[in-house]
């Protein structure tokens, strides 16, 4: 008796109502603004260390001048200084120890044919150029820079209208550090080429790259790499792991892609400081978790997408269980979807708000994982002996989001005047047995730590 009353009062005070249209209305002005987007969508040389040259394409009348015979005629360890000239490719370095420096000057040009740079060498170094225009065949994997080879280093290099940018193929312990990354910008994103592709390479290091308008940055088969501190803007998937264990991914900021991660088939990934928002084309997830165990995503913030985090059969083994904590989830249309009724999640400490839904499950219920002490903004409790925990649990059950469980097409009018009487009336005297989907024996009552990026 005592929750209907509380739930009439917020109903007459206009709070179910106007919470949903308020919190759509206000994300559609606060994200177009450009005071908003700025400090997101520009790029800083200044958020890695390092002195880096500002990357100044030569002049179209630049001479061209073959870069094949100096790399051929090059011993190991020496460094060729370029000119501010174009250097025609493909090339092929072979040669131990060779550093390529075009001081932010010269490009290397790949005149539409194969991989511009192939290495075929350890700690080979390419620094500060304008690597440009592969080929464009899938078949042949055509990339900006293709590494077979271990302990090389590509940085501060601007790679443009290549299909793939950077290719690491069965390779160690290789740096990527500071690069732009496009594809070729004429064809549509399944046309394109990955930005960075992994395969089958270990022990490498990813760090303050900022790829887009490429199709996706993949890694595959490849276990135990660092990516730190990139920017992914407008691609399909912003990182997209298949069958790459012992991963880690920290303060990275992935903005407007279809999917933010996507964790498939990989395990034991750590997963900490992210800022990932706006993925709405396609899925519209920022995390997704597809038969995938043993993983620790932590002190992430998740912000204006479809979907905060999507499980599909995870953990895959019951008993390694995924560690979802300390998250920030917000002005998403779903925070968390189960695609199954898999157990063995355990979401702890949690932040969700302004969310129109903040959990569905595409079967049954989302009981059988682990919520423990996270906050929901639609908690309709008390604290009254003060100790910001709840005094009865948080319980959701699913009411009038029955109706899109069979139509999804009705989850276009939430918000609606008529949808909020027929929430109203299903919650005071339901028409049928509601369905029970989760419950937080200790639900936080304010929120009042900030969402701290692990440096």
């Amino acid at each position: 008796m005592e929750r209907t009353k509380r739930f009439i009062k917020k109903f007459i005070n206009g709070k179910l109502f106007v919470r949903s249209v308020f919190s759509l209305q206000a994300l559609i002005v606060l994200f177009a603004s450009p005071v908003f987007l700025s400090p997101f969508v520009s790029y800083s040389q200044d958020e890695v260390p390092g002195n880096y040259f500002k990357l100044q394409p030569p002049p179209p009348t630049a001479d061209t001048v073959d870069l094949q015979p100096m790399i051929d005629a090059a011993k190991p360890g020496d460094t060729l200084t370029l000119m501010p000239l174009v250097y025609s490719a493909p090339v092929v370095i072979a040669v131990n120890g060779l550093v390529i420096d075009g001081h932010g000057k010269a490009a290397i040009d790949g005149m539409g044919i194969g991989s511009v740079i192939t290495i075929e060498a350890d700690s080979v170094q390419i620094l500060n150029c304008i690597i440009r225009n592969s080929g464009g065949r899938h078949d042949k994997i055509n990339a900006g820079v293709t590494v077979k080879g271990d302990y090389n280093r590509i940085e501060n290099c601007r790679i443009k209208e290549c299909l793939f940018g950077i290719d690491v193929f069965k390779s160690q312990h290789n740096e990527i550090i500071h690069n732009e990354i496009s594809s070729l910008l004429q064809r549509s994103r399944a046309l394109k080429g990955d930005a960075i592709r992994f395969w089958w390479s270990q022990f490498n290091h990813v760090i303050g790259n900022y790829w887009h308008d490429s199709r996706d940055m993949v890694v595959w088969y490849s276990a135990q790499n660092l990516f730190r501190y990139n920017k992914g803007i407008g691609n399909r998937y912003g990182i997209h792991f298949m069958y790459s264990h012992n991963n880690r991914i920290q303060n990275n900021t992935l903005i407007n892609n279809s999917v933010g991660v996507f964790l498939m088939y990989s395990e034991r990934t750590i997963m900490t400081g992210n800022y990932i928002m706006g993925n709405h084309r396609g899925s519209g997830m920022c995390l997704g978790m597809k038969e995938t165990s043993s993983n620790q995503i932590l002190n992430n913030r998740f912000i204006y997408s479809t979907e905060g985090i999507h499980v599909d059969v995870s953990p895959y083994v019951p008993e390694q269980i995924n560690t979802i904590e300390h998250n920030e989830i917000a002005f998403c249309g779903t925070a968390i979807h189960f695609n199954t009724n898999q157990e063995g999640n355990l979401f702890k400490n949690n932040y969700f708000h302004n969310n129109l839904s903040q959990v569905s499950v595409e079967t049954t219920t989302a009981r059988f994982n682990k919520w423990d002490n996270n906050y929901w903004d639609d908690y309709q409790g008390f604290d009254k002996n003060h100790d910001n925990i709840g005094d009865f649990p948080y319980k959701l059950y699913s009411y009038v989001e029955h109706l899109w469980d069979f139509d999804k097409n009705v989850k276009f009018f939430y918000g609606a005047p008529i949808l909020a009487v027929l929430d109203f009336l299903e919650r005071l005297a339901p028409f049928s047995k509601p369905k029970f989907i989760l419950e937080d024996k200790k639900p936080i009552y304010i929120w009042k730590e900030e969402i701290n990026t692990v440096e």
